[in-house]
C-alpha cells in the first residue's frame, strides 16, 4: 500500500542526501531543494495514511485519492531507482576486467552537474532524472492540497506498530472442529446400499464463505476409513471459472501421477473414462461456482465408468450449484454455536497468557466472539490478532471498532480480516496485499515469495538484520494471523509451501483492486487485459499449451512483477526481445519451466540488459538454454538469479563479477564445467548452489577454490565440484571454508574433466585443508582418490547429522565415525578398496583402547539409518573390542534402519545389530552373507 511505498522512498532519499553530504554524489543544480521539498511532502502525507487506509473501505473518494498517491509514489520509486542505478553503474564501471582480473580505474566522482566529464548519455540521463523529480513534486503538491478536503486524522508514530512481536509459531490450520458434520458426511461416503451402488453419487457441502466447507472436506478426505474404502482419491480445486480442460487434466494427473499432454477435452474425457474403469474412487471438487449443468454433464458422464460405490464430493457457496449438479445429499454447513466459536477463539487468543490474564479478558472476549457470527475463519482471524494483545483496553478497542459495522464484503468476514490487517506494520501489510498476484488455491512457495518481496523493496534497505530473516518474520506474522494456511513442511518441519483461503484471497484482491492480477488460460483475452489492468503493477500469467502470449501485456508499461507459468517455449521465445524493451520497470521476472520436456525459452536475447530495475530473475527448468548474454551483467541491482535445472547451461557470462548485489545464485543441475573469475567479487551472496573449480583448461579466467575466501555470507547448502582438477593446498586453505559459519550442508566432489589427466596428486592434503565450519549438519565427500579419510577435523563436527562417503575408491579404512555425537544417518557407497570394518570405524586405536577415559562408552550414540552399497571387496564387519569382554560398550543403540546392497564378499553381520531395535532392513545381492537364525527372524519380520 501507499504508506509502505512512501516509507521506502524516504529511506532512498535519505541515502542519496547522505551521499551528497559525503561528496560521493554532486546533484544537478536545484535538485537538492526539490529533494528536500519532496521529502517534506511525503512526510506530511505519511502522517495521515493510517486514517486514509481505514476510511477507503467505505469512502470511494478517499480510495481514489489513495490510488493517485500510490501511482505517484510508484513513479517516484522508479525515478530514484534509476538514479541509484546510474550511481552504481558509475562505480562498477570504474573497474575493468582483464583476463578475469579486476583493475581499478581512476576514481571518478559521480557528478550530476550538466558539465560533467562523463559521457553525454549519462549527462542526459541525469538531467532527465532532475526533470522527473520536479514534475513529480508538482503532482505531489496537488495531492497534498487535495488531502485537506478529507480532514484526515494525523497519526503519531506511536500508533504504527514498528516491529513484530516475537512469539512461537502456531499453525492455525491444524485447529479443527465440525465433528458432527464430519460423522454425517463420512457415513454418506461409506454408504453402499443397493441403491447407492447403482450410479456414481454426488454429495455436496454447501455454506457461506469462511464457514469451514473445505476444512470439513479435508477431514473426511483424510479419514482413515475413507482412505481405506477408496482405491483412488482425487482432489481438484475448481474455483471460478469452471475450466473443464484444467479440471480434466488435474484428474488425470492425480490418477496417473504425471501431467497429461492431451489438449482436446474429448480426448481427456476418454482418457479419464478408461483410467477409472473398474476402480472405486472418491473425487473432491472444491469451491464450485458454475450453475451451468451443460459444462458439468460431459465430465460427470465420463466418471460413470467407476466401480460401484464411487463418490463425487463437491463444496460450494451456493446451494443452487449443488442442486444443478444433481446431488443426492447436501450437507449444509451452519454457523458454529456460540460455545464452539468461543472454544476455537480462545485456543488462539489466550495462547501464551497466564490464567489471571485470561480471567480478566474473558468477558470482553465473549462479546467479541458474538460479533464473529459463528464463522470459523472470523474466529481464527480475530483470535490470532488478539493473541498479541495483552491488556483489556486493547481488547476493548477491538470490540468497539467501527469496522464491525462494515457490510460491503463477504458477510461477517470483512471486519475481522481488516482489523487484523490494520494491526500489522505497513511493510507486512504490503507483503500480504502482494499475494493477490497468485490465483486462488495456488501453492505459494515460501522462499520464492520472500525473494519476490525483497525484489520489490518490501523488506527494507540493507541493514544489520538479514533481509531474508526479515522476510521469514513477515511470513510467520501473516501465518500466525491466519492469512496463510494448508502448510507443507520439509523433513525438518520448516514450512516450504502454503495457500490462502479463498476469502482471504478475495480480501487481498479488494485491497489491491487492479494493482495485482492473475489470469489463467481462457481468460487471457487482449480486451480483458487492456480494459481492466492498464495500471497494474504485478501480474501472473498461466498460459495453457495452446494459449497465445497476450501481446497486450506490453501496454502495461509500469509492470513491476511478471510471473509466467505453464507454457511452451514457442509461445514466449519470439516475444522476449519485445518484452525486455516494452516493460522496463520490471523488478521481478519469473519464466521458469515446469516440466523437463516443456521449456519456456531456448535463449535469452541481449535486450535483457535494458531491465535495469530487475532484482529477481528465474529461468530455472529451461533445459535448452546453453549460455547467457554478457548484457545480463549490466543488471546491477539483481539479487536473485535462478538457473537451477537448466541442464544444458554450459557457461556463465564472464562479467558476472559486476553483479555485486547478487544474493542468490542458484545453479544446481547445470552443465557448467567451470565458472568465470569474478565470482569472488559477489560478496553479497547468501546462496551459491554449486561452485565449479577448474585447474587450467580454460586458462586464468576460471574460478578457483580461493574465490570462496571473501564469500562469508554463504548460507544453507554449497557443493564444490571439480576438486579433482589441478587444485593446490594453498588455494584450499584460502577458501577458508571453516569461516562459512552459516553453512549446514557441504558437498566436496573430487570429479574432474574427463579429457584431462587427474592432475591433483595430493588430495589428502587438500581435503585436510578444506576444513568445514564447526556447525555443519550434512557432509558429502564424493570421488575422493586419497588413500585415507583420517581427517583431523572430522571429530570437531559435533553437530553433523548426516554423512555420505561415495566413490572414494582408494580408501581402505574409515575415519573414526563412531565418535560423531550427533550423527543420525550414514551412507557409504562404492568404497571398493575397503576389506574390513573394524575398531577404527568406532574410533578405537589399534591397541583396542578408546580415547574416552570412561568405562562406559557409546559409539554412534544417535545413529538411526545406516547404508552400505556397492562394496566389492568388503569381507569382514567385526569389532575386536566386542570380543575382549569389555563391559558397558554400546554400539548404535538408536539404529532402526539398515540397507546393504551389492556386497558380494561380506560374510557376517556384527553382533551389535542384534541388540538394536531395527524397524527397517533391506539386503540386496550379498550372496556370501551368513545370517544367523536370530537375525533371519528379524529380516523375515520386515
Amino acid at each position: 500500500m501507499a504508506d509502505a511505498i512512501i516509507a521506502a522512498i524516504l529511506q532512498q532519499l535519505a541515502v542519496i542526501m547522505d551521499r551528497e553530504v559525503n561528496r560521493e554524489v554532486r546533484l544537478v543544480i536545484g535538485v537538492k531543494k526539490d529533494v528536500q521539498k519532496l521529502t517534506s511532502n511525503l512526510e506530511t502525507l505519511q502522517s495521515v495514511l493510517m486514517d486514509a487506509e481505514k476510511r477507503q473501505v467505505d469512502e470511494g473518494a478517499v480510495r481514489i485519492w489513495l490510488d493517485k498517491l500510490r501511482d505517484i509514489s510508484y513513479d517516484m520509486d522508479d525515478v530514484l531507482d534509476e538514479w541509484n542505478t546510474a550511481i552504481l553503474r558509475s562505480q562498477i564501471e570504474g573497474e575493468t576486467f582483464t583476463n578475469g582480473s579486476v583493475h581499478q580505474k581512476k576514481r571518478v566522482v559521480c557528478s550530476f552537474l550538466p558539465f560533467s566529464c562523463l559521457c553525454f548519455e549519462q549527462v542526459v540521463l541525469r538531467r532527465d532524472i532532475a526533470l522527473s523529480i520536479k514534475e513529480i513534486n508538482e503532482d505531489l503538491d496537488a495531492v497534498v492540497r487535495e488531502k485537506e478536503r478529507y480532514n484526515f486524522r494525523i497519526s503519531s508514530s506511536a500508533e504504527e506498530p514498528l516491529r513484530l512481536k516475537s512469539t512461537s509459531f502456531v499453525d492455525v490450520s491444524e485447529i479443527r472442529g465440525r465433528d458432527e458434520e464430519k460423522n454425517v458426511l463420512r457415513s454418506k461416503l461409506l454408504c453402499e446400499s443397493s441403491e447407492e451402488q447403482k450410479i456414481v453419487h454426488v454429495i455436496s457441502i454447501a455454506g457461506m464463505g469462511g464457514i469451514g466447507k473445505t476444512t470439513l472436506a479435508q477431514l473426511v478426505y483424510n479419514d482413515v476409513e475413507v482412505v481405506n474404502n477408496f482405491e483412488k482419491r482425487i482432489w481438484v480445486s475448481v474455483s471460478d471459472p469452471f475450466d473443464e480442460l484444467r479440471i480434466a487434466k488435474a484428474i488425470i494427473e492425480a490418477l496417473q501421477g504425471v501431467a497429461c499432454n492431451l489438449v482436446e477435452l474429448e480426448s481427456l474425457l476418454q482418457y479419464i473414462h478408461g483410467s477409472i474403469a473398474g476402480k472405486k474412487f472418491l473425487l473432491v471438487l472444491d469451491d464450485v461456482w458454475t450453475e451451468d449443468y451443460n459444462r458439468w454433464e460431459p465430465l460427470y458422464n465420463c466418471l460413470k465408468n467407476g466401480l460401484c460405490g464411487s463418490k463425487i464430493l463437491i463444496t460450494t457457496r451456493k446451494e443452487t450449484v449443488a442442486r444443478v449438479m444433481k446431488s443426492s445429499h447436501i450437507v449444509t454447513v451452519k454457523e458454529l454455536s456460540e460455545g464452539e466459536c468461543w472454544l476455537l477463539f480462545k485456543r488462539l487468543a489466550f495462547l501464551d497468557k497466564s490464567h489471571e490474564e485470561c480471567e480478566k479478558l474473558e468477558e470482553v472476549g465473549r462479546k467479541i466472539v458474538g460479533k464473529c457470527r459463528g464463522l470459523p475463519l472470523a474466529a481464527k482471524t480475530i483470535g490470532s490478532l488478539l493473541r498479541f494483545k495483552k491488556t483489556r483496553e486493547e481488547w476493548q478497542s477491538i470490540l468497539d471498532s467501527e469496522m464491525w459495522k462494515l457490510e460491503e464484503f463477504e458477510k461477517g468476514l470483512f471486519p475481522p480480516l481488516l482489523l487484523s490487517y490494520n494491526d500489522l506494520p505497513s511493510m507486512v501489510r504490503r507483503c500480504f496485499s502482494f499475494c493477490a498476484i497468485f490465483p486462488k488455491d495456488h501453492d505459494i512457495d515460501k522462499d520464492q515469495l520472500i525473494k519476490l518481496w525483497m525484489a520489490q523493496g518490501y523488506l527494507g534497505l540493507e541493514q544489520s538484520k538479514e533481509l531474508e530473516t526479515i522476510g521469514q518474520e513477515y511470513f510467520d506474522a501473516l501465518a500466525t494471523r491466519s492469512f496463510f494456511q494448508d502448510f507443507v513442511r520439509d523433513d525438518d518441519g520448516s514450512i516450504t509451501k502454503c495457500k490462502m483461503h479463498d476469502i482471504v484471497h478475495d480480501f487481498a484482491q479488494f485491497l489491491t483492486k487492479n494493482e495485482c492480477f492473475a489470469i489463467e488460460g481462457n481468460d487471457l483475452t487482449e480486451s480483458s487485459i487492456l480494459c481492466s489492468f492498464v495500471k497494474a503493477r504485478h501480474s501472473m500469467l498461466i498460459l495453457g499449451k495452446v494459449t497465445s502470449f497476450p501481446i497486450s501485456i506490453f501496454s502495461i508499461k509500469k509492470l513491476r512483477s511478471l510471473v509466467i507459468e505453464d507454457s511452451y517455449y514457442s509461445l514466449i521465445s519470439m516475444v522476449l526481445p519485445k518484452l525486455f524493451n516494452e516493460l522496463p520497470c520490471l523488478r521481478a521476472l519469473d519464466m521458469r519451466g515446469h516440466h523437463r520436456d516443456m521449456n519456456l525459452i531456448k535463449m535469452i536475447p541481449r535486450e535483457i540488459g535494458k531491465l535495469i530495475h530487475l532484482r529477481y530473475l528465474n529461468l530455472s527448468k529451461n533445459g535448452e538454454i546453453e549460455e547467457l548474454p554478457e548484457t545480463l551483467c549490466e543488471l546491477y541491482n539483481l539479487q536473485t538469479l535462478d538457473l537451477g535445472w537448466c541442464t544444458n547451461l554450459k557457461r556463465l557470462p564472464h562479467g558476472i563479477g559486476k553483479l555485486i548485489n547478487l544474493r542468490h545464485l542458484i545453479n544446481d543441475a547445470t552443465s557448467l564445467s567451470y565458472m568465470p573469475k569474478g565470482i569472488e567479487r559477489l560478496t553479497s551472496l547468501r546462496t551459491l548452489s554449486i561452485l565449479v573449480v577448474n585447474g587450467g583448461s580454460h586458462g586464468s579466467k576460471v574460478c578457483t577454490l580461493d574465490c570462496l575466501k571473501n564469500l562469508n555470507h554463504i548460507r544453507g547448502s554449497l557443493v564444490v565440484r571439480g576438486l579433482g582438477n589441478a587444485t593446490n593446498t594453498g588455494e584450499a586453505k584460502q577458501a577458508e571454508l571453516k569461516d562459512k559459519k552459516n553453512l549446514f550442508y557441504l558437498g566436496l566432489y573430487f570429479d574432474f574433466e574427463e579429457q584431462e589427466e587427474r592432475m591433483n596428486e595430493d588430495e589428502e592434503v587438500v581435503l585436510e585443508a578444506l576444513q568445514p565450519p564447526p556447525d555443519l549438519e550434512r557432509l558429502e565427500i564424493v570421488m575422493y582418490e586419497g588413500n585415507t579419510l583420517s581427517l583431523n577435523w572430522m571429530n570437531s563436527l559435533t553437530k553433523l547429522r548426516m554423512l555420505t562417503l561415495s566413490s572414494c575408491m582408494n580408501c581402505e579404512y574409515f575415519p573414526p565415525l563412531g565418535k560423531l555425537s550427533s550423527l543420525e544417518s550414514l551412507y557409504i557407497w562404492k568404497m571398493r578398496s575397503v576389506k574390513k570394518v573394524g575398531n577404527e570405524f568406532l574410533g578405537i586405536g589399534t591397541d583396542g583402547a578408546s580415547s574416552s577415559s570412561s568405562l562406559s562408552v557409546v559409539f554412534f550414540p544417535k545413529l538411526k539409518s545406516l547404508e552400505f552399497w556397492d562394496m566389492e571387496e568388503w569381507e569382514e564387519w567385526d569389532y575386536e573390542i566386542t570380543r575382549r569382554g569389555v563391559e558397558d560398550i554400546a554400539i548404535m543403540p538408536c539404529l532402526n534402519s539398515v540397507r546393504l546392497g551389492y556386497c558380494p564378499k561380506l560374510k557376517a553381520f556384527p553382533n551389535h545389530l542384534l541388540q538394536t531395535t531395527l524397524e527397517k532392513i533391506k539386503i540386496v545381492m550379498c550372496p556370501t552373507l551368513e545370517i544367523s537364525e536370530t537375525f533371519n527372524t528379524i529380516i523375515n519380520h520386515h
